[in-house]
């Protein structure tokens, strides 16, 4: 059973100069907010564009021509100068992406208006504060009073009493929590040694044969870790039912899954599909060797005046300019392809 969500990308990657149907809502995701006349001030300075804000990433293209510039971020507020609007306010984005740095400004051209300041903070700190609901945790404070801590719209469906956690050689024995959103397991006699597994992060779910006998083996998604886990039930009958539970369960989310970004403006945005500008044919032959200067026009390198010392680098036999700290000739050449 694979799951159809292990393909979000939506709020993990920076991409750029993406199709109008990447544009699009997926499931789940919801336009919170549409800015106009927002100037992309490092990249396409002077240009104006639109910037959409989802539960899960920002949107940046440009209205004469759809470029566009999608990231999750951190944000902050900082006084530099633009081709529209001169010495101003503008929002400040870092980001990071397989390893790669970049760095965003967006610049309000309509003076007075707090709304890009405002709207994308609030919906980025709703985002910081929900990674309970996306991403897969161990040893976290789920338990209270022997109760699960729901999460916000987040149901218990069933309570299993008597699980055996697999990853040890003796096992621990736990209780288990089947909720609307993940599953849960915590040690009864350490109630801080838990696991938490989001049906976002579930790659597959079965049941097979192990040392302990038949047990219920979950596999995360590969950007959660792969972990395998391995849980026992007894008897197999409600082993069996536990499965079909989860896999009933999961199927639900999937068809609409919740993020757990609640944040709602008093005006509502139009819907994303209406605010798509479709990219007109080119009449000009691209070509297929050359690199987009994206990656060089959002790259994160501060101020660079001058090259950095050559130094010999024994992995390619010749002299280079010295890499900044953080930074690997594999990791470079990973941006390249």
């Amino acid at each position: 059973m694979a799951s159809v969500l292990d393909a979000l990308w939506e709020d993990r990657d920076v991409r750029f100069d993406i199709t109008a149907q990447q544009m699009k809502t997926r499931p789940g995701e919801v336009l919170i907010d549409c800015l106009d006349s927002i100037e992309d001030t490092k990249g396409n300075n002077g240009d104006r564009g639109r910037l959409l804000v989802t539960n899960l990433r920002i949107i940046w293209h440009s209205l004469a021509l759809p470029r566009v510039n999608l990231c999750e971020c951190t944000c902050m507020v900082k006084s530099i100068p633009t081709k529209l609007r001169g010495q101003t306010e503008a929002l400040y984005i870092l980001t990071k992406s397989n390893n790669t740095r970049f760095e965003f400004i967006f610049t309000n051209v309509v003076p007075g208006s707090p709304r890009l300041f405002t709207s994308v903070i609030a919906v980025h700190r709703a985002y910081e504060t929900s990674k309970m609901y996306r991403d897969l945790k161990l040893r976290a404070a789920l338990i209270q009073n022997k109760q699960l801590r729901l999460l916000p719209r987040e149901q218990v469906y069933d309570k299993i009493n008597g699980v055996w956690n697999l990853s040890s050689d003796q096992g621990n024995l736990g209780t288990f929590f089947i909720t609307n959103v993940r599953i849960v397991w915590h040690a009864n006699m350490n109630e801080s040694f838990n696991v938490s597994i989001p049906f976002l992060q579930i790659w597959s779910i079965r049941i097979r044969d192990s040392k302990f006998g038949l047990a219920l083996v979950i596999e995360s998604s590969r950007q959660s870790g792969g972990y395998v886990l391995g849980f026992k039930i007894d008897p197999v009958d409600k082993l069996q039912d536990a499965l079909k539970e989860i896999n009933s369960l999961h199927k639900v989310y999937s068809a609409n899954p919740i993020f757990g970004v609640d944040y709602e403006m008093e005006e509502k945005p139009q819907p994303l599909e209406e605010l798509t500008v479709e990219q007109p044919p080119d009449d000009v032959e691209i070509e297929p060797d050359e690199q987009t200067d994206a990656f060089t026009a959002y790259f994160a390198d501060g101020n660079k005046q001058q090259d950095r010392e050559p130094v010999f680098s024994e992995e390619l036999g010749l002299a280079i300019e010295k890499l900044k700290d953080g930074f690997t000739l594999n990791g470079l050449w990973e941006v390249m392809g």
